[in-house]
């Protein structure tokens, strides 16, 4: 689907996109909107897999609170097909280069080409192994308290101690219930820490946890190994991270040397020149809103670059007929 942007005279030779897209999510489908109204020729690749798929809605969005996720895509679809953006429904595998051109190989053996190449694949959760953890993720086992907490404020919560950060998650989860456990899984809070939960009313529980207890299509406690049922109705999780970023595999792409994150400027531009990469895949704590943002940004100035290079392009040709007239 889809239609051609652009105006009549141009090369017929030139690649089959302006620029590719690779994800359709909040950030990419931003990103694809601005460079369709920008009369680019814009095609979308996404492989149907998206971070936020099962949670129910997603809050914080000014003017989409409570929405569901997979509305917001659909919606999202609709509008960037209105201006002749194409959606691919696949697997991007692989991005290669032939001089100023970008080939994006989808899984089966297909290629696109284009001038420039937007990442916006996300990244996806690594959940602890304990029963019933992946089972309710989403639902009321939750990451984000700016997301979720609202929903579940008031009510007896838990925290499960992944990292070093579930003290601090903790604190934050106790703005949304008096109500609060930490269970360490075996972190052991500094004597300040231990200072600062214990100011806060959050009650640490040492005894490693066994199961989540599921009733009725509910989340209704936390089973420990010592057989005790500690009721709660919602857990928090810090997950971790990985960002999908396999796309961009090779000595070209910058990292942080301690994260392993890739490198990229404010608006989005990677090591190699020509692609940018918006949205979770390099920021995690990139939420909705920040990464419709994100894509936002990134496809002004993809498009401002794309300007610059036909006014370029035009000059040269301009000249080459000016030269052979002698006009």
């Amino acid at each position: 689907m889809g239609a051609t942007n652009g105006t009549a005279g141009e090369d017929p030779n030139r690649p089959g996109y302006d620029v590719i897209v690779v994800g359709a999510g909040a950030a990419g489908l931003s990103a694809a909107l601005v460079l369709g109204r920008a009369r680019r020729r814009v095609a979308v690749v996404d492989s149907g897999t998206p971070r936020n798929a099962p949670a129910a809605h997603m809050h914080g969005f000014l003017s989409r609170d409570g929405m569901p996720p997979a509305e917001l895509t659909a919606v999202g679809r609709a509008e960037v097909a209105g201006y002749g953006v194409t959606v691919f429904d696949a697997l991007a595998d692989g991005i290669t280069t032939d001089g100023d051109v970008f080939r994006v190989r989808l899984a089966g053996g297909a290629a696109l080409t284009a001038r420039r190449v937007l990442v916006a694949t996300g990244l996806r959760d690594e959940l602890p192994a304990l029963p019933g953890v992946r089972e309710r993720w989403g639902r009321d086992v939750l990451h984000c308290p700016y997301c979720h907490g609202y929903e579940v404020r008031d009510a007896p919560l838990g925290v499960l101690g992944t990292g070093p950060g579930a003290v601090h998650q903790a604190l934050m989860v106790r703005q949304w219930s008096p109500d609060v456990v930490l269970f360490a899984q075996g972190l052991d809070p500094d004597p300040e820490q231990r200072e600062q939960l214990a100011a806060r009313g959050v009650r640490v529980e040492e005894t490693p946890v066994k199961r989540l207890v599921v009733a009725d299509d509910a989340l209704r406690g936390v089973e420990l190994t010592d057989g005790r049922v500690v009721p709660r109705t919602a857990v928090f999780v810090a997950p971790r991270m990985v960002p999908r970023d396999g796309l961009l595999a090779g000595p070209e792409w910058v990292r942080d040397e301690t994260t392993g994150a890739l490198v990229t400027d404010a608006t989005g531009r990677t090591s190699v020149a020509g692609v940018w990469a918006v949205g979770n895949v390099t920021d995690p704590r990139a939420q909705v809103p920040v990464a419709v943002g994100a894509g936002a940004a990134a496809a002004m100035d993809i498009n401002n670059g794309l300007v610059a290079e036909d006014v370029a392009r035009a000059v040269a040709a301009a000249r080459a007929v000016s030269a052979t007239t002698g006009a």
